[in-house]
């Protein structure tokens, strides 16, 4: 099959050329290739498929309302099919293991990376797992373990989002200081106040207010032992050779105490002394792309166009909502923060980097056919019309208009 008169998004530049497609497998890119075409793709155009490393949008298919849960295989089944409609080809799923009931039990979790890998023949495109781990959920070291074995390793992000919940009242999320740092200052577990911080968290794990903020208590008690189960699950990391993250860095000394456990990926940095020591540090950058689209923060954080312009973010993840990673690049591009090549590297080739991925992300030869074929007119928004995974159509869409 070659994809014949169309736009080609390369690494270095953007041409208009040929692709040809053998064996699941990019084989030639050119100009005046013979053989036979694809109809319908001349004039559109033709870029490597994205590649999302954190999106957690899946789990409004499996509580579509709070504490109404569907099964999991439609749920799955259908997450998947949006994937493939916004040109998604890889994608790891972040699925929060945490001590909290509900949505996020480690339980839930375990649950959903076995229907994964039991769905995995049915589904579209290539369904992976970020292992979004709560660093306060000991209980969840098993099932990680048995996700370490599977068949498409999983990434590990290092989430504490305890410690977030237990910094003092005055104090916002980005000025606290590294939870391992004894400058680390937290409230008071009887201050009323914690319970309204923490109200929302309550409703999604289906316990009361009173009921959250007690079980809270009893796991802060558990602080003092958090760094030794942090380097206990990064050396599984590291001899599984999985993708390590941190999330919500904040401290320069938060992005260098978890690169000493082999975690070379800063994801969602919330200050800009931490992507800069990220970058220092040679490490890379996520940043969400719903920040991109919406011009910003929405907790008001750093602005994920500003960091692209400041070359301080590698990636963008969908986070909570798949269109917006194709609707933060042509964002970017109307803002004039990079060129269009530039910025397509955010959600292929720099995606593929960050979880080691080097048989796709770009439009070269001997990589896997992984590509999506969009009709993006002058001045407008992109439009999916095909999505390939490995040579093979996962997605097609041909609207009224022809």
């Amino acid at each position: 099959m070659i994809f014949k008169g169309v736009t080609l998004i390369l690494e270095h530049g953007i041409e208009t050329g040929d692709l040809r497609i053998e064996a699941g497998r990019i084989v030639e890119i050119g100009t005046g290739l013979v053989g036979e075409s694809h109809p319908g793709a001349t004039g559109l155009v033709l870029a490597p498929a994205l590649i999302d490393v954190h999106g957690d949008a899946f789990e409004r298919q499996v509580m579509p309302r709070p504490n109404v849960f569907f099964p999991l295989e439609a749920a799955l089944i259908d997450t998947d099919r949006q994937l493939a409609a916004n040109g998604i080809a890889t994608a790891y799923h972040a699925l929060t293991l945490g001590w909290e009931p509900g949505l996020r039990d480690v339980n839930r979790g375990l649950s959903m990376i076995r229907a994964l890998k039991a769905l995995a023949p049915q589904l579209l495109v290539e369904n992976r797992i970020q292992l979004r781990w709560e660093t306060f959920a000991f209980d969840a070291l098993p099932v990680m373990q048995e996700a370490l074995a599977g068949p498409l390793t999983p990434a590990i992000a290092f989430n504490d989002h305890t410690s977030m919940s237990m910094r003092p009242h005055d104090m916002a999320i980005q000025d606290r200081a590294f939870e391992h740092s004894p400058a680390f200052e937290s409230a008071a577990l009887d201050d009323p106040r914690l319970r309204a911080r923490c109200a929302k968290h309550a409703q999604r794990s289906g316990l009361s207010q009173e009921a959250y903020v007690d079980l809270l208590s009893r796991i802060w008690d558990r602080r003092e032992n958090v760094p030794d189960m942090i380097g206990r699950v990064a050396a599984m990391g590291r001899d599984g050779g999985a993708a390590m993250l941190s999330h919500d860095d904040t401290r320069a000394e938060t992005r260098a105490w978890y690169r000493a456990h082999g975690v070379s990926v800063s994801e969602f940095p919330m200050t800009r002394e931490a992507a800069e020591a990220a970058r220092m540090g040679g490490d890379l950058i996520v940043f969400g792309a719903p920040n991109a689209v919406r011009g910003g923060s929405h907790i008001g954080s750093l602005g994920a166009g500003d960091m692209v312009e400041d070359g301080l973010c590698d990636v963008l993840a969908s986070d909570y909502f798949y269109p917006a990673m194709l609707a933060g690049v042509a964002r970017m591009e109307d803002e004039r923060r990079a060129a269009r090549h530039k910025l397509w590297q955010l959600v292929s080739a720099g995606p593929a980097r960050a979880m080691g991925l080097a048989d796709r992300g770009r439009l070269a030869v001997e990589l896997r056919a992984d590509l999506v074929l969009l009709d993006w007119p002058e001045g407008g928004a992109p439009r999916v019309r095909e999505t390939w995974v490995a040579g093979r159509p996962a997605y097609r869409a041909v609207p009224h208009g022809g």
